[in-house]
């Protein structure tokens, strides 16, 4: 297969496991740690391509799912693959539709040989298999391919789990097999990641994770967390896969989250992440800063004629202000939502390059007291 997917660890955190790291892939280099905007339908909601490479966005996600719904492998495989539909000249990174065994529970029925779903689109039938959506991600292009994977709820039942980490691991490998014997369509390498699994159970999300390890992929997610855990929890399983996940190979934390999520996971050791709260929150109203996180829908910004963030230097925060904004919360008018989620992404993405640049100097530990001790003393304002 073509080879141009690498991972290099350019500096590591002598107090944490926090790392920066650089991805090398057809599409262009990643520097880790990195935030990855989501794009479900193969865009960022109301966010254009220029805006995206202006703030400074890497990488953006596919939804495998959606995607495979509408508008379906046919058309994009006409088109040449999801990055040229969307005209994305970056990497892009696809999840498997695992999330939706989850996340769609009363529309799916979990089989050995894969998940029936129906659509929720028009109540049609269709079978995800290993194999299928290996396929699909195929048709996709995408840079970073995920496996089929159970994510558990929580709570759950330790049976359900133990039978749910089984058919994880049987489904990654069944991946694994029909990556390395299919070929990318558009010229391009893709890679595949496995997803760890367990939920809270210490020891079944050492198994998992130990069991995927031999498997020996390019790279490992940890999944089946920020499922309605204790954030306690959240810690201790992240603490022990991070601990047990190869120093080598990229780290990705699915579906986390919150600014001070970010920056507990980068500590122990996480490269990459993906969540949809800065867009979903930012059609809300609510954003987020360096002091803390404001929804601009409330009453007290009515007469506040600052930007978002005074030391931002976003579009939305050079041109308008927070008064402006929350009349046109209030009108529900697009450009609201756009401004705040654009403002979201890149304090995202400004985020995640203070902590490279704190690490690379080996002052992490001091920027992290820092951030943390201004961004938990304030609360939704």
């Amino acid at each position: 297969m073509p080879l141009s997917f690498s991972f290099q660890v350019l500096s590591q955190d002598a107090g944490t496991r926090a790392r920066c790291g650089k991805i090398i892939t057809a599409h262009g280099e990643i520097l880790t740690p990195v935030f990855m905007p989501v794009g479900t339908q193969g865009t960022v909601k109301t966010l254009s391509r220029e805006e995206l490479l202006g703030l400074g966005s890497q990488i953006i996600l596919g939804n495998t799912y959606h995607l495979y719904l509408r508008p379906g492998e046919a058309l994009l495989k006409q088109a040449g693959g999801l990055h040229q539909f969307a005209n994305w000249p970056l990497p892009i990174l696809t999840d498997s539709g695992g999330y939706q065994v989850f996340s769609l529970s009363g529309l799916r029925k979990i089989h050995e040989n894969g998940v029936r779903f129906q659509s929720h689109l028009d109540g049609s039938y269709h079978e995800f298999t290993p194999e299928g959506v290996i396929r699909t991600q195929r048709a996709l292009g995408s840079d970073f391919m995920m496996v089929l994977d159970e994510c558990a709820p929580y709570p759950a039942e330790r049976s359900y789990v133990e039978k749910s980490i089984v058919r994880t691991s049987a489904w990654a490998q069944r991946c694994r097999h029909a990556w390395q014997n299919s070929e990318d369509l558009y010229g391009h390498a893709q890679t595949l990641f496995a997803i760890t699994q367990g939920g809270t159970y210490a020891d079944l999300r050492r198994q998992s994770s130990e069991e995927l390890i031999a498997g020996d992929f390019p790279g490992y997610a940890i999944g089946g967390l920020a499922v309605g855990e204790p954030k306690s929890a959240l810690l201790d399983m992240l603490e022990l896969s991070t601990e047990i996940l190869p120093a080598h190979k990229p780290r990705y934390l699915m579906g986390v989250g919150k600014p001070e999520d970010l920056v507990q996971a980068v500590v122990r050791g996480v490269d990459m992440f993906d969540c949809v709260i800065p867009t979903r929150n930012g059609r809300k109203g609510q954003v987020f800063t360096a002091q803390g996180r404001l929804n601009l829908t409330n009453a007290r910004f009515k007469e506040d004629f600052a930007p978002i963030e005074t030391n931002c230097d976003c579009y939305a925060c050079r041109t308008y202000t927070r008064a402006y904004l929350r009349h046109l919360f209030h009108a529900q008018e697009i450009l609201a939502m756009r401004m705040a989620s654009l403002h979201n992404i890149c304090f995202y993405h400004r985020l995640m390059a203070a902590m490279r640049d704190a690490i690379a100097a080996g002052t992490l530990s001091a920027w992290q007291k820092s951030f943390m001790a201004k961004y938990q003393s304030a609360h939704w304002q």
